[in-house]
């Protein structure tokens, strides 16, 4: 292989499987501070994180779990091993795949990104090493990211033939000068976390070892506000990103008349004038 297509494969995250057994949960769910904190952790480090079908489905059942489980407030994704969060969508089980069989795990890809993207509950993306293709889209669907010092974000899709169809083309814009998306999106060039915080595609860069509790801290500040205007705000966020300017205030002013009359509205103003940390109870569904 001489040094362009080293190149090449780089940008693709290229790196066989490693020769082990599949671990029997590909993605982990943890709980965390009093059960407010769900944490969602890729689990095929032997394989940089790449998704096949059954990491999405198990991810799908993630989520679907976090969804109807009140006491979560917030959600982090994060990834195991040291070189990569995702590589995104494993080319290794692909390349055995029918055309029917591909066509089948695209509508499994599909409904993960989407409910990722529709989780009522803010969703962090905890982003270390590697975040290519579908691992860069799915980080890009969160609500917001942190990213460890050796975070590198790509879009390579290009490289193999194929036009990104996970949200970058639409998300990769509005995060990043357009142009810079565009050359991204076409080139397949990747950029670095610091980059990435520069151009404001990342919210915070932290050294790799202090990630998890960065985000935490984090994610423990939004556990300790009222869940319902936490969840009504991300509506308004969500809801009236593109929309012209009176038509997403009306939506902002419709999240905001919801929690005026709240019980979490008045237990917050009165534990302000009584001197005290508010107590919210988990929403009531």
């Amino acid at each position: 292989m001489d040094n362009h297509n080293e190149t090449r494969m780089g940008r693709l995250g290229y790196r066989p499987p490693a020769d082990v057994p599949e671990p029997e949960q590909l993605v982990l769910l943890e709980f965390v501070l009093d059960d407010r904190v769900a944490v969602i952790t890729l689990n095929r480090p032997h394989a940089d994180n790449a998704i096949t079908t059954e990491l999405a489905v198990q991810f799908i059942e993630a989520l679907e779990t976090i969804a109807a489980r009140p006491s979560v407030r917030v959600a982090v994704l994060a990834a195991a091993g040291d070189r990569a969060f995702s590589v995104g969508g494993d080319l290794y089980q692909r390349k055995q795949m029918t055309k029917e069989q591909w066509l089948r795990q695209r509508q499994v890809f599909d409904r993960l990104v989407y409910l990722v993207r529709q989780l009522r509950r803010p969703i962090i993306a905890a982003v270390h090493g590697m975040a290519y293709g579908g691992g860069c889209e799915l980080a890009i669907s969160t609500d917001f990211i942190i990213a460890a010092d050796d975070a590198v974000f790509g879009q390579p899709e290009a490289m193999v033939g194929l036009s990104a169809g996970a949200g970058s083309p639409v998300f990769l814009p509005r995060l990043l000068p357009p142009g810079k998306a565009m050359q991204m999106l076409m080139t397949g060039e990747p950029i670095t976390a610091q980059e990435a915080h520069r151009l404001g595609m990342v919210n915070e860069v932290h050294p790799r070892a202090e990630l998890m509790h960065a985000v935490l801290s984090i994610a423990a500040k939004i556990a300790d506000n009222s869940p319902t205007a936490v969840q009504s705000v991300k509506r308004a966020v969500q809801n009236g990103q593109g929309e012209p300017a009176e038509q997403a205030i009306a939506i902002m002013m419709d999240q905001h008349w919801r929690s005026v009359v709240h019980p979490d509205r008045f237990e917050g103003i009165k534990a302000y004038t009584e001197g005290r940390d508010p107590v919210f109870p988990d929403p009531d569904f």
